[in-house]
């Protein structure tokens, strides 16, 4: 890249996920359902666990905290991206893109977390019901999330570094709905080797070290589960392990695709699709899998209200 070419950028253009004109309308109206769906989801859920005393176990507290990350990384991202669909000016200025990318950075490693953390409940729920209460304690809960917490923000801090000593850029224009580091990377007038070595060692250790966490612990819950004598308790386990699972193979799956393969091989589009389910559509159906099939969830919302729900059967 010749030097003429490379300028210091003081803010870029996001394309967005479509430049269509006749497709304004209906994205915007799509994403902010979405978005409203996914705001009063995952806070009604933190304000339920937090005045409904039955829902004060450790489950329900890994679970507000899954619902905070998720309301956090869905507004880090989802007001600029629907601005940006109406706006003919996509614009957003090199700070803000780079706080943007580091909350949702932080945001997203914290998830990855604390998935592996809520599967580790489960096996000891489990798998050690007797000990469960005491291994479990207020403390040990507290210590467990925020790791999850402290390891997202240094992770992030570390992508952000690097990302700053970045000097100049061929474009200003990101072809993406919002600042991720891997469009960020393509457009840089800059050796860039590190930086994606980096992105490739932590983004894999993270999966890897994750993934082991939650492989192990529902493999001792499976062998749990079939030596137990109930076909009514083993169905309701496995129904419980199978949205969690399925969850993961989404959230997981996705970070792996586009993360972890070489950058040569990379399609934008295909990426921009894929970053879609876990930024837009997995913060909206969270409590969704995690919450309205839970029966103690839908007692919790009964006695709040006061009243028998008219929607119930849906979730039933």
């Amino acid at each position: 890249m010749s030097e003429e070419n490379c300028t210091t950028v003081t803010e870029f253009v996001l394309l967005g996920l479509s430049d269509a004109p006749e497709l304004r309308a209906f994205l915007f109206l799509l994403f902010l359902l979405i978005y409203g769906v996914t705001v009063l989801a995952n806070v009604g859920m933190i304000a339920l666990i937090r005045f409904s005393s039955q829902l004060h176990t450790p489950m329900y507290f890994f679970l507000s905290h899954l619902s905070f990350v998720d309301f956090c990384y869905s507004t880090v991202i989802m007001p600029k991206m629907l601005s940006n669909i109406l706006n003919k000016e996509k614009v957003i200025s090199f700070l803000g893109c780079m706080v943007q990318f580091y909350f949702f950075c932080m945001c997203a490693v914290t998830e990855v977390f604390l998935l592996a953390v809520m599967a580790y409940d489960r096996f000891l729920a489990i798998c050690n019901p007797l000990l469960y209460t005491i291994t479990t304690s207020q403390k040990f809960c507290m210590f467990l999330v925020s790791g999850c917490y402290l390891y997202g923000i240094v992770c992030s801090l570390v992508h952000l570094c690097l990302a700053l000593e970045i000097p100049s850029y061929r474009s200003n224009v990101v072809d993406h709905f919002f600042c991720d580091l891997p469009p960020l990377l393509t457009l840089a007038c800059y050796d860039i080797s590190i930086n994606e070595l980096v992105v490739f060692i932590v983004t894999t250790f993270n999966e890897i070290f994750t993934i082991m966490i939650i492989f192990t612990s529902y493999l001792f819950i499976l062998i749990t589960v079939l030596k137990m004598h109930s076909a009514e308790g083993r169905c309701k386990a496995f129904s419980t392990c199978a949205s969690h699972l399925a969850a993961i193979v989404v959230f997981h799956g996705t970070i792996l695709f586009i993360y972890c393969r070489p950058s040569s091989g990379n399609s934008m589009d295909t990426d921009k699709a894929a970053t879609v389910f876990y930024t837009v559509v997995i913060p909206m159906l969270n409590p969704l899998i995690y919450s309205l099939r839970n029966k103690d969830v839908k007692e919790a919302v009964k006695k709040v209200l006061g009243s028998k729900l008219p929607f119930e059967k849906l979730f039933s």
